[in-house]
C-alpha cells in the first residue's frame, strides 16, 4: 500500500484526500514547571501561562474545579483525571488541593510557524512528527538531533505525548530553545494537511520491506517515529506515504526512538548535501 507511489521526494500534486483516548502513564514529579493548588492554576490559566497539561483528582467535583478544567479545555489544555497518589507524588508542597498544572518552559509553536522557517531558509521542509513519545529523555534527545541536523522543527500530538517540560528541556541540552515545537490535536489530519501542502510522509516502520536508503529525503518531508514499546498508531501508519526500516544486524529487535530519530535524519541530511 504504501510503495505503489515512486520513492520520490521533488513535489506533489495537491491532494483532495481528504476521538482518541488517552492512555495515562505514570505521573512523575518534575524539579521545575510545577503549578499546584486551586489559586495558583487559575491564575495562571488567566495569565496565558503555556501549560502542557493539567491534572484533577478523580472523583472530585466542586464550582471551583469545574471552572478550572472549563477554561483549561477553552484554552485547550489537554486535562486527565489522576488517583490522589499520584498527584500527592507529583507535589513539592502536599497542597496540591485536588490539582496540579505542569507548564511548558517555552510557547509552542505553530505548525505554519515551522514551514515558513523552512520558506525564510529556502530550504524543502524537514519535519519530525513524533507519535506517542511519551518519555520525556527521548523527546529531548529528538529535539536535539532536530538541532543539529537542520530539521525545521517538531510536532506532538497533544495528548499521549510528553511535552516541553523541564525534563525534556534538560534532555535536549538547550535545543529547544532554537527549535520550533508545535502540538496538535490529531495527527491523522495533520498528515492529510502536511500532503496538501506538498510534504511527503514517511513513517518508521520495524516491519516495512523498504529500507530508509531507497527513501527519497531531498525533498519537502516529514518523518514520523513511533513509540518505542508499539511503533506508530494504526491511523498514523495508515497515513503515511511510504514506511522505512533501519537495517539491524544484531540480535535485538529495534532502536530507541531517539536512536532511530538520528539514523533517518542523518540520512536526509547526507541526501540533502551530497
Amino acid at each position: 500500500m504504501k510503495d505503489d507511489r515512486p520513492h520520490n521526494g521533488g513535489t506533489r500534486a495537491n491532494s483532495a484526500d481528504g476521538k482518541t483516548h488517552e492512555a495515562e502513564g505514570p505521573l512523575s514529579a518534575e524539579a521545575d514547571g510545577i503549578i499546584e493548588g486551586r489559586n495558583a492554576v487559575l491564575e495562571a490559566l488567566r495569565a496565558g501561562t503555556a501549560i502542557d497539561k493539567l491534572y484533577v483528582s478523580r472523583g472530585e467535583t466542586d464550582r471551583t474545579l469545574g471552572r478550572i478544567v472549563q477554561m483549561a479545555r477553552e484554552k485547550g489544555v489537554p486535562v486527565s483525571e489522576a488517583d490522589r497518589r499520584k498527584l500527592d507524588a507529583m507535589s513539592r508542597t502536599r497542597a496540591h488541593q485536588g490539582v496540579i498544572a505542569v507548564s511548558a518552559v517555552r510557547e509552542y509553536a505553530t505548525v505554519e510557524d515551522i514551514l515558513n522557517r523552512a520558506r525564510e531558509k529556502g530550504e524543502p521542509p524537514l519535519v519530525v512528527i513524533c507519535d506517542e513519545i511519551t518519555d520525556p529523555q527521548n523527546l529531548g534527545a529528538i529535539v536535539r538531533t532536530c538541532e543539529c541536523a537542520g530539521a525545521h522543527g517538531v510536532i506532538l500530538p497533544k495528548r499521549r505525548s510528553a511535552g516541553l517540560t523541564a525534563s525534556v528541556a534538560k534532555a535536549s541540552a538547550g535545543a529547544i530553545s532554537y527549535v520550533p515545537v508545535a502540538r496538535v490535536s490529531n495527527l491523522s489530519m495533520l498528515l492529510r494537511q502536511l500532503k496538501q501542502q506538498g510534504i511527503w510522509i514517511f513513517g518508521a516502520a520495524a516491519g516495512s520491506d523498504t529500507p530508509l536508503y531507497r527513501a527519497d529525503f531531498k525533498g519537502p518531508a516529514a518523518i514520523v517515529i513511533g513509540s518505542e514499546g508499539t511503533g506508530m498508531s494504526r491511523l498514523v501508519e495508515e497515513g503515511c506515504d511510504f514506511t522505512v526500516s533501519i537495517p539491524l544486524r544484531g540480535e535485538i529487535s529495534s532502536l530507541n526512538a531517539s536512536a532511530a530519530a538520528a539514523v533517518l535524519l542523518y540520512e536526509a541530511v547526507r541526501q540533502r548535501t551530497t
